[in-house]
């Protein structure tokens, strides 16, 4: 470009059009051309000018990044001087420069440009007048920049405190939602339960819009005053919050406490964008009118009668809540719900580590570390304070453990949910529990080494031995040994038989064997139907096999008793060559079913920790099997389909161990626990399990039948079948007749209470149904179980004379059948109060039939 269009530009394009052409000439001779790449600081702020800069193609953009505030904000068009004002006052830069493209300047240096004032006085003259104009204007905005912040700075938010941290499928969904709600100017609720910090969620928002340099705000909406004056200010007074934020951002904190009064208001602002200012108690009586002059002055010009114009809101409105609000979803434009932390697990890890570094940071302090039993402990917990809580927590922590390098799970002690109260994990406290139960040896090398083998000789003796129970040990094994110590084990070690049954052993032998010789997809379960039938099924079962036991004495038959285990085995067998896994376990064995109804009592328990399952696992491998990962060894899953984070009570859980073993992140626990407190805490009541807990006490009625006899003075003569059959079918339902007797007198007698169900309170009975088949079967256990050495020499047709045998009196066994008997009774009623959660008087009818039961035990089984 010649000099002479470089004159023609200047005069045509720039300020410096006032010049004569004399002076725009020398300036063009002296300019310099540069090229600045985009994204470049041309002019820092504060520092003094290098020269006069004019844009002659390109954009800059200006601002002050010590202030906030629309008076300092600027672009720049080409023809812009920059530094005309600095250079003429001798002043430092009023704001940074920066280029938003690559920019063709041309450059006068500061020197020059001083001499060329110096020489040409015309210069100063002829921009002095249009600065003044240009510092009186800027003077007005600054004075009214400075009202402005100093109305905000109550309500300023300087930064958020820190980003979402974590990153579970919750974490990045806010992420998302957040980087939605900053691409527009549509209001946005953010709600959620308190703790969560929904106030940095809205600060998020802002900081991540395109005006974030624009003031944020947040107001309480408790303490917002009923007439709104200082979100909307007053009809010729000081203007409102609402004017005076401009173009930034409005955070209506706890809008669900907003006066009601206002939410006419806020819906306006909401839905046109536009809000009206408060009238003064002057101005809303100067309004008012005689109702007789009402019509004439609507007819004639009455400015008194006329509203203001509404206003338009230039700010953005975000609004806090604790909970959904239905009343205002219509008129917003983005939903954010904040997830609580009890489902956000997966972050709970990562928001330790971030408190911690935070809080050690602030206090000069080495950062600890936290241990995998802490931060499990940590999992498994709620939080209902959420992010706040695990703040204070963790900063207690630290300070409790001062100069430690471990924060252990003691330091976190008052975190613990109400499922983990009173529980005591036996792996954690017994460290060689924990490596014998995942070893080979529980329960594999014992089943296949010892019990497979043992189950085939108890078979074969009870076949081809004597069949006596006076001469054949395995009949005393079974009936003497077998039942009185698993009914003594159900209290401690709940469904414990199930890890070593033969059933099942043969069974997955069966299972294998069939893949092996016909490979092919076994069956899935048909889940719904064995849900619904697979418990009166084994109800049904059981019924015959009670029948069958006292019609054909199987106590004194051997070769019945085999007949029975065999046939218990066939559905084990038959039932694993159909179906995946274990079906018949969980769903059609007899023996199963009654395991896992005693084990509800169980002072222990097989659980996992929610928290620690939801946060970390992600391959489900104690459920579905799975490679070897981490700790976690290889297996096949659950045998039952169990996910041990899942389980309410001890019915589905056979302690296999699988889970235990098969778990890398040592969720799974073995917990000492009071017993039975699932049966008032989460408990599931079923219909077929109150019918088998009936048949189960009708069965002790019908193994003393000739005691039943002479109670009830009857004659029956016990070797005609028919008469036998008839009486025992009488054993089994008329002792279950008490219970529903005894609930229908609470319904009767019931007030204004609404009583539980009678499927819920039957458990109740659980404890003396338990104590009467235990004292039943301890005649046989005290009395004849210590025969077992001369009974085993006699199996074998030899003599055992001389051999010791350990027999208790028979006062000895009336006292501990009765004592059994007392202690089921007072625990059945203590169990009734707690599920019921009733006085004891309208719980009266059923204490009752509670107490009717236990004489009538008591009469035919200890005297």
């Amino acid at each position: 470009m010649t000099s002479q269009d470089t004159v023609t530009w200047l005069q045509e394009r720039t300020a410096l059009g006032v010049l004569s052409a004399p002076i725009l000439n020398a300036i063009a001779q002296v300019l310099e051309e540069k090229i600045v790449p985009a994204q470049t600081n041309l002019v820092v702020e504060d520092t003094p000018p290098e020269g006069l800069y004019i844009l002659r193609q390109g954009q800059l953009e200006g601002d002050r990044k010590e202030q906030i505030g629309s008076a300092w904000g600027i672009s720049f068009l080409p023809g812009a001087a920059i530094h005309l004002q600095e250079l003429l006052l001798d002043q430092q830069a009023q704001r940074t420069v920066k280029t938003l493209s690559e920019c063709q300047l041309w450059f006068l240096p500061a020197a020059q440009f001083q001499e060329l004032v110096a020489k040409y006085p015309e210069i100063s003259q002829a921009f002095s007048q249009q600065m003044a104009q240009e510092l009186a204007k800027l003077s007005s905005q600054l004075s009214y920049e400075q009202e402005r912040q100093t109305a905000l700075r109550p309500y300023l938010v300087a930064r958020a405190k820190r980003g979402i941290v974590g990153k579970s499928r919750y974490a990045t969904r806010l992420r998302e939602q957040i980087k939605q709600a900053d691409c527009d100017r549509r209001p946005v609720l953010i709600f959620g339960e308190p703790g969560l910090e929904k106030d940095n969620t809205a600060a998020l928002i802002h900081f991540s819009c395109p005006n974030r340099r624009e003031p944020v705000i947040k107001v309480d909406c408790s303490t917002v005053q009923a007439s709104g004056a200082e979100l909307f200010g007053r009809i010729d007074g000081k203007p409102g919050l609402i004017e005076s934020l401009g173009t930034g951002t409005l955070i209506l904190n706890n809008i669900q406490e907003l006066p009601p009064e206002l939410t006419p208001k806020l819906a306006q602002l909401l839905e046109t964008n536009t809000y009206n200012p408060v009238e003064s108690s002057q101005q809303r009586s100067a309004g008012k009118m005689p109702a007789g002059q009402e019509h004439k002055s609507r007819g004639e010009n009455s400015s008194l009668s006329v509203r203001p114009e509404a206003l338009i809101c230039q700010a953005r409105i975000i609004m806090i809540a604790e909970k959904h609000l239905p009343t205002i979803e219509r008129q917003v434009g983005h939903l954010i719900k904040v997830p609580p932390l009890r489902v956000r697990k997966a972050d709970i890890e990562a928001q330790v580590e971030y408190y911690i570094s935070l809080f050690c940071r602030a206090k000069g302090i080495p950062k600890p570390t936290v241990t995998p039993e802490a931060l499990r402990r940590l999992q498994a917990y709620d939080f209902p304070g959420n992010l706040k809580e695990l703040q204070s927590l963790v900063e207690r922590a630290i300070v409790q453990s001062p100069g430690t390098k471990e924060l252990t799970e003691e330091v976190f002690w008052s975190v613990e949910s109400k499922k983990k109260q009173f529980r005591v994990n036996l792996l954690n406290a017994y460290p060689g529990l924990r490596r014998f139960l995942r070893s080979s040896w529980w329960p594999d090398r014992i089943n296949y080494g010892f019990t497979f083998g043992f189950f085939a000789i108890v078979v074969g003796l009870l076949f081809f031995g004597p069949q006596s129970r006076s001469e054949n040990v395995t009949l005393n094994l079974f009936w003497a040994w077998w039942w009185p110590l698993i009914l003594i084990g159900f209290p401690f070690v709940g469904r414990l038989w199930c890890a070593f049954c033969p059933f099942m052993i043969y069974g997955e032998i069966t299972q294998k064997l069939s893949l092996w010789l016909f490979p092919r997809q076994l069956k899935r379960w048909p889940r719904q139907s064995a849900e619904k039938w697979g418990g009166w099924f084994l109800f049904g079962l059981f019924v015959l096999i009670y029948l069958w036991e006292e019609l054909w004495n199987l106590e004194d038959t051997a070769y019945l008793s085999a007949c029975l285990l065999l046939l218990i085995t066939a559905g084990a067998m038959i039932f694993s060559a159909i179906f995946e896994r274990r079906f018949w376990c969980r769903y059609l064995c007899p023996i199963g079913g009654m395991n896992g109804l005693f084990a509800k009592l169980s002072m222990i328990e097989l659980r996992a920790q929610q928290g620690t399952c939801s946060a970390e696992c992600t391959t489900y491998q104690c459920y579905k099997g799975g490679p070897q990962k981490g700790e976690g060894l290889e297996t096949g899953g659950c045998p039952v389909y169990s996910h041990p984070a899942q389980l309410e009570d001890n019915k589905d859980c056979v302690l296999c161990m699988t889970c235990l073993k098969a778990c890398p992140h040592r969720s799974v626990e073995l917990n000492l626990r009071p017993p039975g407190i699932e049966l008032w805490t989460s408990h599931v009541p079923h219909a077929y399990e109150v019918a088998l807990l009936l048949l189960l006490l009708g069965g002790v009625y019908l193994h003393r039948l000739p005691e039943l006899q002479s109670i009830l003075g009857l004659n029956l003569d016990l070797t005609q079948f028919w008469q036998h059959f008839g009486l025992s079918i009488f054993a089994l339902i008329i002792p279950a007749a008490v219970p529903f007797l005894a609930y229908g007198g609470i319904l009767l007698f019931k007030g204004s209470l609404k009583p539980r169900s009678f499927v819920e309170l039957a458990y109740g009975y659980l404890p003396l149904v338990l104590g009467a088949n235990l004292s039943h079967y301890l005649r046989l256990g005290l009395g004849e179980a210590g025969r077992i050495l001369p009974l085993t020499m006699a199996t074998f047709g030899l003599s055992g004379e001389g051999l010791p045998v350990l027999v208790a009196h028979p006062a000895v066994i009336e006292f501990l059948q009765g004592t059994t008997l007392i202690f089921s009774l007072l625990l059945t009623m203590l169990l009734t109060q707690k599920i019921a959660r009733q006085q004891m008087r309208s719980l009266l009818p059923q204490h009752l039939g509670a107490i009717a039961l236990f004489v009538s035990l008591w009469m035919i089984i200890v005297q």
